[in-house]
């Protein structure tokens, strides 16, 4: 039951982390310091910590399920003929768009997850990241103060575009800390695209980024669990599920009147606070 509770935790974590632009790698890291499973293997905790991402996935996929849909029945929406008569055309576009954005992650992904894993999987990158990305977001946003975006809706974006967003994307497959969102929201602003616009487009190119990360997971895995670490993953996937529907709806909300700047500010003050925890644990067993 201690273990399942845990799991909750994971979860509360997932879903808050996974969306707002502040890592959920540098918050699990530090969970991982002071909540640890008592009954699951070590194997299965590498994986578990991708796959409960599966239940921030299907927050999105649920709130918004009109906009990604891409199949309608004949008349509802769709105006070709044929078997294009049940396709919606803009959205099997956006779809392009996000596959191809997806590109430059799933490459470096497919052939260096295991080697990126070893080379930045440690503290001092994520506080790094922590602090470097929380600059970038309160420099890019001090940039942006009173311009208007080129790109308003999710329509406008190009496929140029979605490239160029999906290489900031690949920032944060390669150095952990950076923050997924982060990355491409601050991508995004750079090159243009207004807030709510690259939030909604971060959101969806979760979909396919979440579940491929956790199909690689699990494979690597294996389907052997222990009832106790099946059921540990239910009870996170399903919390990150519960706790994202409430903090997307939050996002879309606060940034129709807000910046991004206080995820700046708190990235930097949490990478000085995992800089400091860590270098408090290798100086006292000197001290002892």
């Amino acid at each position: 039951m201690l273990d399942i509770l845990k799991a909750i935790l994971f979860g509360i974590v997932e879903g808050i982390t996974e969306w707002l632009p502040i890592s959920s790698t540098g918050h699990l890291i530090l969970l991982e310091e002071f909540v640890k499973f008592d009954n699951v293997s070590e194997n299965f905790f590498e994986m578990f910590e991708v796959v409960i991402q599966l239940g921030a996935i299907f927050a999105v996929v649920v709130l918004f399920f009109k906009q990604i849909w891409p199949f309608c029945k004949k008349g509802g929406g769709c105006t070709k003929q044929g078997p294009l008569a049940y396709v919606k055309m803009d959205i099997m576009q956006l779809w392009f768009k996000i596959l191809v954005a997806c590109i430059p992650a799933a490459v470096i992904g497919i052939l260096f997850d295991d080697v990126l894993d070893a080379l930045f999987y440690h503290w001092y990158v994520v506080a790094g990241a922590l602090i470097v990305f929380g600059v970038a977001f309160i420099a890019v946003e001090n940039w942006n103060k009173g311009k208007n975006p080129n790109i308003r809706t999710l329509a406008e974006i190009s496929y140029q575009t979605a490239l160029m967003i999906g290489v900031f994307q690949l920032i944060a497959a390669v150095f952990p800390g950076t923050s997924r969102s982060g990355a491409t929201i601050v991508g995004a602003l750079l090159i243009g695209v207004s807030r709510s616009v690259a939030a909604e487009f971060t959101f969806f190119l979760a979909i396919p980024v979440m579940f491929g990360a956790s199909l690689l997971k699990v494979v690597k895995f294996g389907f052997h669990f222990t009832t106790i670490e099946l059921t540990a993953l239910l009870a996170a996937m399903l919390t990150a599920f519960i706790v994202s529907v409430i903090v997307i709806k939050f996002l879309l909300s606060y940034i129709k009147k807000h910046d991004f700047k206080v995820f700046g500010w708190y990235r930097i003050i949490l990478g000085i606070v995992v800089i400091a925890y860590f270098c408090q644990k290798l100086v006292t067993p000197i001290a002892h």
